[in-house]
């Protein structure tokens, strides 16, 4: 899966970055996102990869809290990207010819410094929340990486504050992102079903049609997860562990696969980097 993930994104990053016919708002969104689901995945991978090659069942209190540090920051970062992505798509179809001159590149990379800036600000005081609890016991995790639903299960300390700020994390970032992408499509949609040719709505909607399995994909284990952890103190450690590695796994190995197959331009500039890589005889 690790293998799947950095080479599915890692060839998007790449076409994205050396065909020029790419640098457009949807793809440079596009690019941010397998940003962020590497910088998920490289977050995971020392302790994943520890467990599975290695034996190593245990880590350290401090590397423990820097990994659900990154996990989460750049878990934030891809839940806004997707947000921008849902924007980008409205203004694209309620727009068309004003789209390139509203989303010029000033904005979309600041919109990507904010998203960043955003995520460490909110993230930021959860580690330092957590240090100045006592642990006490066996300390033994749900998942093989460390992430805060599951962490603040640990302490033996009042850990109210750590579990109001989370919630108001999860709130102002996940839920309104997701709240706002479901505004995005219901304009979406009302600008569609405005569209007088029948050829024209399909084309429109078609142009969505990848970024509606991304948000899938990632929302939906997310939630799934968080129902697990909230309400599931009976659940399996077999069916947590699978819903962990679902959310954080399944977007970065699908969505690159579904941006190749749905997006003609990107599997366009796939088959001509591969064309150009040919051994001619």
């Amino acid at each position: 899966m690790y293998f799947v993930i950095f080479l599915g994104n890692g060839t998007i990053l790449h076409v994205i970055r050396t065909d020029a016919a790419l640098h457009q708002p949807m793809y440079l969104f596009l690019a941010m996102l397998a940003l962020a689901e590497v910088g998920v995945s490289v977050s995971t991978l020392p302790t994943v990869l520890g467990i599975f090659l290695f034996g190593t069942t245990e880590i350290h209190f401090e590397a423990c809290l820097l990994q659900m540090f990154s996990i989460h920051s750049f878990s934030i970062i891809e839940s806004a990207v997707l947000l921008a992505m849902s924007v980008d798509r409205f203004v694209a179809i309620y727009s068309p010819l004003r789209y390139m001159a509203i989303l010029t590149l000033p904005r979309i990379f600041g919109t990507g410094v904010i998203i960043g800036l955003k995520s460490i600000i909110l993230m930021a005081p959860l580690p330092v929340l957590l240090w100045r609890l006592p642990f006490c016991g066996h300390n033994v995790l749900s998942h093989s990486y460390c992430l805060h639903p599951n962490l603040i299960h640990l302490p033996c300390g009042d850990t109210s504050i750590n579990n109001i700020y989370g919630l108001f994390i999860v709130t102002s970032t996940f839920g309104l992102d997701s709240l706002l992408i479901v505004v995005s499509y219901g304009l979406i949609l009302h600008t569609v079903l405005g569209i007088a040719s029948g050829e024209g709505r399909k084309k429109a909607l078609n142009t969505c049609g990848s970024h509606v399995c991304a948000v899938l994909a990632y929302y939906v284990p997310m939630i799934g997860l968080s129902m697990v952890h909230r309400f599931g103190h009976h659940v399996s450690p077999l069916l947590q562990a699978m819903m962990a590695n679902a959310y954080l796994f399944l977007p970065p190995v699908v969505n690159p696969i579904v941006y190749s197959i749905k997006t003609k331009e990107i599997r366009r500039s796939i088959i001509r980097m591969l064309s150009e890589k040919r051994p001619r005889v």
